[in-house]
């Protein structure tokens, strides 16, 4: 830590050299798509008349940024495609205040913005909220076209964004003129994982299209140790158990994702692009347990695993665009979306001698269906003045079947566990954004949203439930360019988001933990779950460098009500007493923090310098819940810090570029409860890589991600009163070589 905090001090006073020439005249909504304008030329040339085709490009990701009056960083194909990674998790956690729960090169734990995770960072797909089912962690960079992270909510979307909203943009938006082939191996301990991308663009007459699509295989190897403890209040030990984890599977993927748009001849455009991910794992693990302190015999010697999981998922996305007399436009959304899945485990356990003991089985299928609508109005009410109001519809429906047994008797009632929940959401915005004068702009939005959860009977003896939540968000965001300082300005939000229950916390199948403990309870919803309230305030000051560079300091602060948080007790159940895990509203809590960044070339600091982009940003947090004790009553994983720092360099008279970064977050201990603590281990991940053009057409790629492996630690601990129940586990990490070719046709 204590070398990474200078490095990115240095980045950040690396421009106090003076600002280059202003890039232009601000506009609120710079365009996001090619067009072609005729322009008559100089009169002066002569009678003929020369037709000249001038095509507007892309606004560059950092002029987007600036002219946001909402805070917005927006990031490319440039910063997709610049390590050369397999997921988008591997991309989001090099972004600034952006990390990633699970091991280092492994994820699995989601993705958080400002250290909040678990439903506080919404993520977005194409503006909309991906239904149940839906992994991130399925979705391949090579489908992404760029990928927008806001600080504060904003009416437009769900204020679902207690932390701040990450929205993924699928490939679309521009007219693609060549066909683009991708194919990359990773290795990691000797297992290859193949990928092969291919996107094909194409018209004919007002229809084009972009057919997207990739094959992925991915294959990991899994290594881990736990140590269990059961301590007496007098410290002594009374049962110590060591078990060590092995395994590896196989994930094979395909994705498609196509897009067709049409233009009709009053300049109606319609948009339409499906999105199918269908996913197949094969798994299989030992683990060896072995009992040095305690007199009640092992659960087994031995448990061998084997795991088969298949699932699919299939989204539309469809846009109708409108425009009207005086600027204005109409939009309307639809889409649909289905999800299915299945899986299977058995385990087989077996005794010190190797004789068997249990056979285990455990099944699930699950099922989700939705559809919606939408649309959004917007007028011009003046230069740099634009009013919209809008509308979403969304109703699904989720079905599930559950069953587990153990030596063929069930572990559930009557031998499994159904359930059959609908959702529906509806919500209406209106918002107004006006550049009030050339130095001050505003954006204040007002969104109502309402979810109505219910179930039809899960199991025998219990009753239906529903759960219904309302919300009103007002938000309010200004940006102020300082007179006379064209690249630098001042940014100042405040906001009400919020965080609804999610449908496993209100109504879920009860996950059974055939080795009941404190530290391995069973699992249960609770119907009764309030939204979370946060009313937020962020202050921020941005300055702009050369073309692409900025340096800019941040800080924010959230108050937030009916915390929700899960629970262990001792409850009574038919089969005697079992721990069981329960979310609950358990009060009120604040965080709050700073958020430091910079990226920019050296060459607009330093006359001469290398052709070296630098890149930084440092994260420093704060948290507290009413109700548990401190010094760790944090919010949920939250960590005290984060930071980036990485660079990228293009050699002079040589067709390469080389770069690398390191992402860093400290240890962190967290008091979830009164009698309940987590700790999770630093991370550290260093990446390399190398890119070389072999001509205007083609490139190879090398990198190298998690070079300095290491163990990864996490532990939880359970006070009940008389014993102290904990669970420590190591789990070892590896370094991936990756090798990719690219090539446009």
């Amino acid at each position: 830590m204590s070398k990474l905090i200078p490095i990115a001090c240095l980045a950040l006073l690396g421009t106090a050299g003076p600002a280059l020439a202003d890039a232009g005249q601000t506009t609120s909504q710079p365009t996001s798509q090619s067009t072609d304008s005729p322009v008559a030329s100089n009169a002066a040339a002569g009678p003929k008349i020369q037709q000249v085709n001038v095509s507007a490009t892309r606004a560059d990701d950092t002029e987007t940024r600036r002219l946001s009056t909402a805070a917005k960083q927006v990031f490319g194909r440039e910063e997709l495609d610049r390590n050369g990674d397999t997921s988008i998790g591997e991309v989001l956690k090099r972004l600034p205040g952006v990390t990633l729960g699970g091991p280092p090169g492994r994820g699995g734990g989601g993705v958080r913005m400002r250290g909040l995770g678990n439903g506080y960072t919404q993520m977005l797909v194409n503006g909309e909220r991906p239904p149940p089912g839906f992994s991130l962690d399925a979705l391949a960079p090579d489908q992404v076209e760029r990928i927008e992270v806001m600080r504060g909510p904003v009416a437009e979307h769900s204020t679902q964004a207690i932390a701040g909203t990450i929205n993924i943009i699928l490939r679309e938006g521009y007219r693609q003129k060549d066909v683009q082939l991708r194919v990359a191996d990773s290795i990691e301990q000797g297992r290859h994982g193949v990928n092969v991308g291919v996107v094909v663009p194409g018209q004919a007459g007002s229809l084009s299209w972009n057919l997207t699509g990739a094959v992925n295989q991915a294959r990991q190897h899994n290594d881990s140790d736990t140590v269990n403890l059961t301590t007496a209040r007098d410290g002594s030990v009374q049962r110590e158990q060591r078990i060590h984890d092995e395994g590896g599977g196989v994930n094979d993927s395909l994705f498609l994702t196509p897009r067709f748009a049409y233009k009709f001849a009053n300049g109606d455009t319609l948009t339409f692009q499906p999105f199918l991910i269908a996913n197949r794992n094969r798994g299989g693990a030992d683990s060896r347990l072995d009992q040095p302190i305690g007199t009640v015999a092992p659960e087994y010697a031995l448990q061998r695993s084997d795991s088969t999981s298949n699932s699919t998922f299939l989204r539309g996305f469809g846009n109708w665009l409108h425009r009207m007399d005086a600027g204005a436009r109409l939009e309307v959304k639809f889409g649909f979306a289905g999800g299915r899945s299945h899986s299977d485990v058995v385990r087989n356990t077996f005794d010190g001698t190797g004789a068997p003991l249990k056979r285990y089985v455990d099944s699930d299928a699950t099922r989700d269906g939705s559809l919606n609508t939408g649309g959004k109005y917007t007028r011009p009410l003046g230069k740099g003045h634009l009013f919209a109001a809008g509308w979403e519809v969304e109703g699904g429906h989720r079905s599930q079947d559950h069953a587990a047994a153990g030596d063929s008797a069930a572990l559930f009632d009557d031998g499994g566990a159904a359930l059959s929940a609908d959702s529906r959401r509806v919500a209406a915005f209106v918002q107004d954004e006006w550049d009030v004068t050339p130095q001050f702009s505003t954006y204040l939005g007002l969104r109502w949203e309402g979810i109505r959860i219910t179930s039809d009977q899960t199991a025998a003896g219990r009753a239906e439930v529903k759960n219904l939540s309302k919300v009103w968000s007002p938000v309010l965001h200004g940006v102020w360019r300082i007179p006379e300082h064209d690249k630098d300005q001042i940014r100042a939000s405040v906001t009400r988001s919020y965080k609804a229950p999610a449908l496993n916390d209100l109504i879920a199948v009860p996950t059974i933990s055939t080795y009941n403990d404190a530290t391995r309870p069973d699992r249960t919803g609770n119907p009764n779950l309030k939204p979370e309230l946060a009313t937020g305030i962020d202050v921020a000051y941005e300055h702009y460098v050369g073309k692409s560079g900025i340096v800019s300091a941040s800080a924010f602060a959230r108050n937030i009500d009916d915390l929700q948080r899960r629970t262990t007790m001792l409850a009574q159940t038919a089969g005697g007493p079992r721990w069981v895990s329960t979310p609950v509203n358990i009060g009120k809590a604040r965080t709050r923090g700073i958020e430091l960044e910079a990226k920019f070339p050296l060459t607009d600091v330093y006359a001469g310098a290398p052709n070296v982009d630098v890149r930084s940003n440092y994260s420093r947090y704060w948290s507290n819940v009413d109700g548990i004790p401190g010094p760790d009553n944090r919010l949920d994983q939250q960590p005290k810090q984060s930071a980036n720092v990485g660079a990228d360099w293009r050699l002079k008279g040589l067709p390469l570029t080389v770069g690398g970064g390191l992402n860093w977050t400290p240890a962190t201990l967290v008091r979830t409860t009164v009698n309940e603590t987590a700790y999770t281990g630093m991370k550290r991940q260093f990446d390399v890589y190398g890119l070389y053009k072999l001509n205007a057409g083609a490139q190879l790629r090398l990198s190298a991600n998690n070079l300095d492996a290491r163990v990864y630690d996490s532990a939880r601990s359970v006070d009940t009163g008389t014993l102290v129940q904990s669970a420590a586990t190591a789990t070892r990490t590896y370094t991936t070589f990756g090798i990719r070719y690219e090539m446009k046709m």
